[in-house]
């Protein structure tokens, strides 16, 4: 399995609503415009909704008024003017063709999108302190919104299921996002105005998801978005243009292999039960499950079975699948919980014996078959099952865990999230967005390009003064002992280059409050307090520029509040000087005020780095004890 995932996959294969809701006689709202909901002040109130086409639309938020007519596609866009923080509920009242529509109880403050992977889903339940957190969080003026976890393969105006604002109570907080919970709590405290958290997050996504479509288009081109329509229409034709992209990779990770064509080049063994591969004991898979591993099954069908087609149903394999039939692929999937199904045309069959041929990439904890044996079968058109929950053999295959993605994939497809869980927003005002992912991109380069597209595309649609914070990854996985090469500490940096680059943006580093052996560190109420200070405007400790001076390198930063401080040491740690090859060595170092000064050592320095590992110990705080952040900047002569 990948990193954690608390929803269940929705994949929306009809056609979009975008399209549908043109032709919707009823009056009707964006799904964001509820009861209890939070508006956000100092800014223009846009109401978005479906009526007639060319009705008139006429509607009051308290004593103000407004009104528009729906376009030709029955979509129409009511404006209020804005409106200044107050505990006043007011009700928002909508009318057209006879039709009435009524939201109570509105409140007017600061809105906030929180958005990410596993540690932005990461519940209030499981943080520190959680249980009595939740108890003690009865607050009417904060409000919170979950966004339902489906994907889509083009932009929706409907969540996959309808959503509601509630109150801060233990019953709506147990469950809701910690980081985003304890961020907008302590916002409640120090600003005394209602606040309203939205909640769209799914554990394990990478970024790519979460793009636009115009994000998407512009990082990945017109023939990527294409595939992900084509998907949605002939997933078959699809998988199948897709499919020499993947084996591409496994040639060249293997060394020229293909043993969806020639099953008997690799050396095959019985698979002992049908479930998880840690369960396989004395196999390598029960201590070491991740990578790529072939399943294979012999089925033998009659002329007529052959002629007449057949689904091929393999339960859920954690985490992806490529399967062949016959040496033709069949699907390419990503799901810890979807039930793979694939068409066999009858050209892909014959009489006789049939070769199936599956490749399971797992990238996290368990893999293999996530289903009990009686959901494998081969179900023939016209009625007949053949049962596949036994005969099963596997290989190891050298090929790793990182095959290349399908546009359309469930977890790491281009804009599958974005297009179900925040295009239905749709221009609804919001103060800021929290983003706080990375963790599933942290093998694959670009990640600051991919971060500055998802800004971009938020900005287009809630506004170009949209404040967005970014959560520096967290500490995890080995220590380094020596200087060396760190996929983490290269994503943490792009974090803080592309907040560096952005006025509007602020990083807000939790890499002093991880744990190495656990991805989802359990200290969200600091991180919460943290995003808070962000979010009012108090900056954050940020390296600025770093330079040679007599006897040393002097890196200076801001955002430090009461001077730098280093803890249980005589001086900061875990900074290194580099040389113009990359080759880079540990440096000692000392605080002076808002800087910090590295031995020269006499050897050629190019670059700076610090904190630069996986899992870094941290000891430089300001007098807030806010770490400063994990960097890499080159150094001026």
């Amino acid at each position: 399995m990948n990193l954690a995932s608390y929803g269940r996959l929705t994949v929306i294969l009809g056609a979009a609503l975008t399209g549908g809701a043109a032709q919707a006689a009823s009056l009707d709202l964006s799904p964001v415009w509820g009861d209890h909901g939070v508006i956000q002040r100092e800014a223009p109130v846009v109401v978005g909704g479906t009526a007639m086409p060319g009705a008139t639309v006429k509607a009051s938020l308290g004593a103000a008024q407004a009104q528009a007519r729906a376009d030709r596609t029955g979509h129409f866009a009511l404006t209020f003017p804005a409106r200044e923080a107050s505990e006043m509920p007011v009700d928002l009242t909508v009318e057209a063709g006879g039709e009435r529509i009524v939201r109570h109880d509105l409140l007017v403050g600061d809105v906030w999108l929180c958005s990410g992977q596993s540690n932005m889903e990461f519940p209030v339940a499981r943080a520190l302190n959680g249980g009595f957190e939740a108890a003690m969080s009865s607050d009417p003026q904060l409000r919170l919104l979950t966004i339902p976890q489906a994907i889509s393969f083009s932009p929706q105006e409907a969540f996959a299921r309808p959503v509601v604002w509630q109150s801060a109570a233990r019953e709506s907080v147990t469950s809701f996002s910690a980081a985003c919970y304890f961020m907008l709590h302590d916002l409640r405290k120090a600003l005394k105005i209602p606040m309203g958290a939205i909640h769209s997050s799914w554990g394990g996504s990478q970024i790519r998801p979460w793009l636009s479509p115009e994000a998407g288009l512009a990082l990945y081109g017109s023939a990527e978005m294409a595939s992900i329509k084509r998907f949605e229409n002939d997933p078959l034709a699809a998988v199948t243009a897709f499919s020499p992209r993947w084996e591409a990779w496994y040639r060249a990770a293997t060394g020229g292999g293909q043993p969806w064509l020639q099953p008997d080049t690799l050396s095959w063994q019985p698979v002992p039960s049908i479930q998880g591969w840690l369960a396989w004991e004395g196999t390598p898979l029960a201590a070491k499950p991740l990578g790529t591993v072939w399943l294979r099954r012999q089925v033998t069908l009659s002329r007529e079975q052959a002629a007449a087609g057949a689904v091929l149903a393999l339960g859920v394999l954690d985490d992806m699948d490529v399967t062949y039939v016959n040496g033709r692929v069949v699907g390419n999937s990503f799901g810890w919980d979807y039930q793979r199904e694939y068409r066999l045309p009858p050209a892909y069959l014959h009489e006789g014996v049939n070769e199936i041929m599956v490749a399971v990439t797992n990238t996290y904890g368990n893999g293999g078959f996530a289903s009990s044996a009686d959901k494998l079968a081969l179900r023939i058109a016209g009625g007949e099952t053949m049962p596949l929950g036994d005969g099963w053999r596997f290989s190891i295959s050298g090929a790793g865990a990182n095959p290349p993605r399908t546009p359309w994939d469930a977890n790491a497809g281009i804009g599958v999230m974005h297009n179900r869980m925040i295009a239905p927003l749709g221009a609804f005002a919001l103060k800021g967005a929290v983003w706080y992912q990375g963790e599933s991109d942290v093998d694959t380069p670009g990640y600051a390009d991919r971060l500055k597209a998802l800004i971009a595309g938020w900005r287009r649609q809630f506004g170009a003064k949209l404040a967005v914070e970014i959560v520096q990854l967290a500490d995890y996985g080995p220590v380094h002992t020596a200087p060396g090469a760190s996929t983490w500490a290269a994503l943490r940096d792009d974090q803080r280059r592309v907040a560096a680059g952005d006025p509007q943006a602020a990083l807000v580093s939790a890499i002093d409050i991880g744990e190495r052996t656990d991805i989802h560190p359990a200290n969200k109420p600091l991180l919460g307090k943290r995003l808070a200070l962000a979010a009012r405007g108090v900056a954050m400790p940020m390296p600025l520029e770093a330079w040679r001076e007599a006897g040393g390198v002097r890196i200076r930063f801001s955002g430090i509040e009461g001077g730098l401080q280093a803890w249980s040491a005589p001086g900061p740690i875990g900074f290194e000087l580099c040389d113009g090859a990359g080759q880079c060595r540990y440096a000692a170092a000392r605080v002076d005020g808002d800087s910090v000064v590295l031995t020269d050592d006499g050897k050629p320095v190019a670059q700076v780095r610090y904190a630069w590992a996986d899992s870094p110990v941290v000891n430089l705080f300001d007098a807030r004890q806010i770490p400063v952040p994990g960097f890499a900047l080159p150094v001026a002569p």
